[in-house]
């Protein structure tokens, strides 16, 4: 019974912090509720004596939780004519909840979630409770750097700072159809002069399915894996930012996010699970 009593006093703890990241996240205090009751759940399944850092856990716990929720919502099209609207606090709010609302705002509300789920879950984890790029990478199912890419992203469209200007994806779009041209082809040396030397391409389970290996490293690995493929793939647009959109059978099948350093790819990150595909906004740049 101490036991008990004793996780229950840490969760209790922790709770004003798991609503607040919750109502960042979604913007309704219904779902704040039911988000903070299903972490509780979780955790009474799980051996919490097992657990090094239990806010962080419980932190990571309620990210998930709510990405899920996000990602439901928008594949429900709940929303026909505009964005999901943040919901205003009660009429007799508690002391809590006005403080909720007051320390994030309604302004910034709307402005979260006009956010693809992802790019929420960064930008809230990282510039608003400082969890380390390493530790939302895992729970986005991307790598600290596109996690990183996620974040800064939202963060320009929070504050209103303009997409990257015409000339910068003009010269990145060229890297990318270099790199396919020369996978196309066949051409080795052509793919080892558009990577950087310690590049990274990871893909998701459903991409591993279609042949990918879960993680290649280096230039050399990189360029083999790549060397003849690409027959269906094009440079393309993933939320306004450079990348590849593979398609066949009529269908978007893969969507290859391009991290790009200089005039080298420095990452790729592949998604083939459709759940996922369906929150990107994919625009396939056909030629000029």
């Amino acid at each position: 019974m101490d036991e008990k009593n004793s996780l229950t006093e840490q969760f209790e703890a922790n709770r004003p912090r798991l609503r607040a990241v919750a109502y960042r996240m979604l913007g309704s205090t219904a779902e704040v509720d039911d988000a903070v009751q299903e972490t509780w759940l979780r955790l009474g399944r799980t051996d919490a004596a097992a657990v090094d850092n239990l806010g962080g856990w419980l932190t990571t716990v309620i990210a998930r939780i709510c990405l899920d929720m996000l990602r439901s919502r928008k594949s429900r099209r709940e929303e026909p004519i505009g964005p999901h609207v943040p919901e205003p606090i009660a009429d007799n709010p508690s002391e809590r909840e006005t403080e909720m609302a007051d320390s994030v705002g309604a302004a910034l509300l709307v402005v979260l979630e006009t956010l693809a789920p992802a790019e929420r879950l960064a930008f809230v984890l990282h510039d608003m409770f400082a969890v380390p790029f390493e530790e939302i990478a895992p729970i986005v199912g991307r790598t600290p750097a596109a996690a990183r890419q996620l974040a800064s992203r939202a963060r320009r469209r929070v504050q209103g700072t303009p997409p990257a200007p015409d000339a910068d994806l003009s010269r990145q779009r060229g890297i990318v159809e270099a790199f396919l041209a020369a996978s196309r082809n066949g051409d080795f040396e052509g793919l080892l002069a558009v990577l950087a030397p310690d590049v990274v391409v990871r893909a998701d389970q459903a991409a591993q399915r279609l042949g990918s290996l879960p993680v290649i490293r280096g230039a050399a690995a990189v360029a083999e894996s790549f060397k003849g493929r690409a027959q269906a793939a094009k440079p393309a647009l993933v939320d306004g930012e450079i990348g590849v959109a593979v398609i066949f059978g009529g269908a978007l099948r893969v969507v290859l996010r391009v991290m790009i350093s200089g005039d080298r790819i420095a990452a790729i990150d592949a998604t083939a699970d459709a759940s996922e595909i369906e929150t990107f906004d994919v625009e396939v740049l056909e030629r000029s």
